[in-house]
């Protein structure tokens, strides 16, 4: 089974709330990078290069940690490959919607991947 995996345009910091403003204040004052809307009043994103860096603040996070997106051409068989290597999924980690064409996942060192269609993947 052939799936092609790439790296997505999305890197996304999830920081507890008492590190929010800080950090969104360094990227955006001290670095002066440009700020991108977010799909909500809890993320705001900054062009990074070639990507966009995604600060959520996030009741639940004790400390900041980077999640990565990874696009594919299809979501159903990347999942099975996926599921053959023994990735580890994580779907209970955040709720994507029922009408989203992708999951979470985990690599061995830890670090969450978004795994989802390329052609839904925000620009």
């Amino acid at each position: 089974m052939s799936v092609k995996f790439s790296g997505g345009k999305n890197i996304a910091m999830k920081v507890p709330p008492n590190q929010y403003e800080q950090t969104v204040a360094f990227y955006r004052d001290i670095l002066g990078l440009e700020e991108i809307g977010g799909p909500s009043g809890e993320a705001v994103g900054f062009k990074f290069g070639a990507n966009n860096l995604w600060i959520d603040k996030v009741s639940a996070m004790s400390q900041a940690e980077l999640w990565l997106e990874i696009v594919t051409d299809d979501t159903k068989k990347a999942a099975e490959v996926l599921d053959e290597a023994g990735v580890a999924r994580c779907d209970e980690i955040e709720d994507l919607g029922k009408d989203f064409d992708g999951y979470w996942i985990s690599s061995p060192a830890s670090i969450i991947h978004l795994v989802d269609a390329k052609d839904g993947s925000w620009e």
